[in-house]
């Protein structure tokens, strides 16, 4: 029996691996984590991880961070896409 079926307020207690995974600021991976050891749905995993990080601010803000590393990274490929893109025209558009 977990926290939650003798309080209903209280937030999860999370394994080990699945608060690593948010240390790591890998939402995703806790919430699969949490979903395989208590065998329980993906809307259930996810509403146990979030509930679990409301009560963490270290939790939060890491996560926070790897969003943004997440978000500046996909801005650095985007532009090199482009960059790559433009060149190919340029090259191309000589022939």
């Amino acid at each position: 029996m977990d926290d939650t079926s003798r309080n209903p307020g209280a937030a999860p207690t999370l394994s080990a691996a699945a608060i690593a995974a948010l240390r790591r600021g890998n939402k995703i991976e806790a919430i699969k984590l949490v979903r395989m050891e208590l065998n329980i749905g993906l809307k259930e995993a996810k509403d146990a991880v979030e509930d679990f990080v409301k009560g963490q601010p270290e939790l939060q803000s890491a996560l926070a961070e790897a969003q943004g590393e997440a978000k500046r990274s996909a801005v650095v490929w985007i532009a090199v896409l482009i960059g790559l893109a433009v060149l190919a025209y340029y090259f191309l558009a000589k022939r």
